[in-house]
């Protein structure tokens, strides 16, 4: 059976450990101009039902610097947009290629397309969880101040796929997560209640940020999700990542968003471009952290 990366929880902690310490080792070498062709002849399928910038850029570079090929592949340009069951192309598409990723709407859909599968399936994103982002954000956490076992994180604004990535991520690598979002736009509660102690929810940001080694936010409205754009703007009113709630977090602390970002929004610009901000370097490390996925989850088929 292939090993698919669907969710953080599809990782033990070790695993996760050790190919974000990959990922490390490839920047260095990218950095340095030592990298070499180590999955020559290996070819990644790219289903993208979402709109991407960093994640279709990060995987087609990936395989090109892994010596591999990246094949992109839409619904408008492919036998899905017909009407092609989802598990007929995944199984034609196991003929053909070594691995996939995946960015869609539906988490289910992904399962069943995986469970198709005889080759590895990447969650490039999907409404419920965006487990490649906690790769690059952890590996750029690790870089930059070391272990986040038993650290402290906020989350600020919605309850979405990155926070319910975060929540997983907190339970598997035993760091505290604290979660301030208006009422209405929780994180899913399975998750929550599954990882215990390690996810507290709290009344305000500012109390989220109180002694956080990390500050994350997002967007306040996804993809799919622009006609609640008035609606949100109203809820999230509070919840803007600003200078004075960077304060309160611990010295050192580090601010993270996923991107694309919209300054004044979700976070003051002073914030995202000013010196506790690591998101170009997060950013970054969506290729490294994807090298080193595909690396581990093809030297395991």
């Amino acid at each position: 059976m292939p090993r698919h990366f669907l969710s953080e929880l599809d990782l033990s902690a070790d695993e996760f450990r050790s190919i974000i310490e990959r990922g490390s080792v490839f920047r260095r070498e990218h950095e340095s101009g030592t990298g070499s062709a180590l999955l020559p002849r290996r070819t990644l399928g790219m289903i993208f039902e979402k709109s991407s910038t960093r994640t279709r850029v990060s995987f087609e570079t990936a395989m090109t610097q892994l010596g591999g090929h990246a094949i992109y592949l839409s619904p408008e340009g492919t036998q899905m947009g017909r009407g092609e069951p989802i598990e007929d192309t995944a199984r034609v598409l196991s003929e053909m290629v070594d691995i996939i990723s995946v960015r869609t709407f539906s988490h289910a859909s992904l399962e069943r397309f995986s469970a198709a599968c005889s080759v590895p399936v990447i969650n490039a994103l999907t409404d419920l969880l965006h487990p490649c982002q906690l790769l690059a954000d952890m590996q750029t956490f690790h870089e930059m101040s070391g272990n986040i076992g038993g650290r402290t994180v906020a989350w600020i604004g919605d309850g979405n796929n990155m926070c319910n990535s975060y929540i997983n991520t907190a339970r598997l690598l035993d760091f505290e997560l604290r979660i301030a979002c208006p009422e209405g736009y929780t994180p899913d509660e399975a998750l929550v209640a599954a990882a215990g102690q390690h996810v507290r929810r709290v009344d305000t940001p500012e109390e989220a940020c109180r002694g956080a080694d990390l500050v994350v936010t997002d967007v306040w409205a996804s993809m799919g999700q622009e006609d609640e754009q008035s609606a949100r703007e109203t809820a999230f009113a509070r919840y803007k990542v600003s200078s004075h709630m960077m304060q309160e977090s611990a010295e050192g602390a580090l601010f993270m968003h996923c991107l694309p970002a919209h300054r004044g929004e979700e976070v003051d610009a002073d914030v995202i471009d000013g010196p506790m901000s690591v998101v170009w370097r997060e950013a970054g490390n969506r290729l490294h952290a994807q090298k080193a996925l595909i690396e581990f989850l093809l030297d395991r088929r």
